[in-house]
């Protein structure tokens, strides 16, 4: 194995070309993310300006946590744009049923949008998908706004965020790819349907459509948090690993304001 897959849990961060936070369990790593949502969202408030967020679903534990910082706070999302990462598509290439169990759209209105008080919600048309029809609207919208203040995420086993899965291109390319449509790897799927159906793999989406690395890579903030026993070797490379096209998320190395929170789970050694 190379090398950085050897560092113990207590030298990770150690030299890291991309910075990392260690916490204790899944809880504590959620929180993080929880916090820094409210407090960037309390910032603008108090200067009177928006906040636009890239979020994901996976990881979500974070929500629950933000959902009740926001109705106990009163913190108002009035002013919020929520971008969310990607959505499952049909052979056809639509987006999933809103009442699939799999859809990103319909997790985010059961557990997010819904459990915000009305009065601090914000309205439908600042909750933005990706769109199959239209994926540059993304773009287009992001950058009206003038980008992400943040973008929150995880990272997937090929080493993708969202769904910008592993291209055998330069680098300096694969950077600037917008919102598109795209197939899923055969890894992902067979990832993925392991914590979704059971292992159902025949009946795991294979398409998808994900917001760009541009406009991941251009968010002020990029968080990106990990928990499971897989993730021990996806942070190590992310962190350590040169950067490629060929695991994604290490083309965050150069990001301005990134950090990567690695929970007790995934800090240790993958062996």
């Amino acid at each position: 194995m190379r090398d950085y897959y050897q560092l113990p849990p207590r030298e990770l961060g150690k030299n890291a070309k991309l910075p990392v936070l260690l916490t204790g369990d899944s809880g504590e790593a959620f929180y993080e993310l929880a916090r820094e949502m409210a407090s960037v969202i309390r910032d603008h408030n108090s200067r009177g300006e928006k906040t636009v967020f890239i979020v994901p679903v996976g990881p979500v534990g974070q929500y629950p946590i933000f959902v009740r910082l926001v109705n106990e706070e009163g913190l108002s999302l009035k002013n919020c744009w929520f971008f969310n990462m990607d959505e499952y598509l049909t052979d056809d290439g639509e987006w999933i049923d809103k009442d699939d169990p799999l859809s990103f759209r319909g997790f985010m209105d059961r557990v997010v949008y819904s459990r915000i008080r009305p009065d601090l919600v914000m309205p439908e048309e600042q909750r933005v998908f990706p769109d199959p029809r239209d994926p540059s609207r993304c773009d287009r919208l992001l950058e009206e706004l003038g980008g992400a203040d943040a973008c929150f995420g995880g990272i997937g086993i090929t080493g993708h965020l969202a769904f910008n899965e592993p291209q055998d291109i330069p680098a300096e390319e694969f950077r600037q790819l917008p919102t598109r449509v795209l197939d899923i790897a055969p890894e992902t799927r067979a990832t993925n349907c392991v914590g979704d159906l059971g292992g159902a793999l025949e009946d795991m989406p294979k398409r998808c459509v994900t917001i760009g690395m541009k406009q991941i890579l251009g968010a002020k903030k990029l968080r990106l948090a990990v928990f499971r026993d897989w993730h021990r070797a996806v942070c190590r490379r992310a962190a350590y690993g040169e950067p490629t096209a060929s695991f994604p998320v290490t083309l965050a190395q150069g990001h301005p304001d990134a950090l990567l929170i690695i929970n007790n789970v995934a800090a240790q050694l993958p062996r």
